[in-house]
């Protein structure tokens, strides 16, 4: 798969469980656990700000698009 999800590295130095991110973005935690395990086909952008609001952070930080030989392409 070309894009990665790093919800679970990005939950785990926030210090916060996947339920907490659930109450505070307002998704339940069925959704947001097809995103963490990379089975998602799609996320709105919404939901996408709801999350990067949540964790203070980039969309850039929680997905990172990955090359067919593993590399993690940057646009820098």
């Amino acid at each position: 798969m070309p894009l990665v999800i790093h919800l679970d590295a990005l939950l785990h130095e926030r210090r916060m469980t996947l339920t907490e991110l659930a109450g505070a973005v307002d998704l339940t935690l069925a959704n947001l656990s097809i995103l963490k395990t990379g089975k998602a086909r799609a996320i709105r952008f919404s939901t996408l700000e709801a999350i990067c609001v949540a964790l203070d952070c980039q969309p850039g930080d929680l997905i990172r698009h990955v090359a067919d030989d593993g590399e993690t392409t940057d646009a820098e």
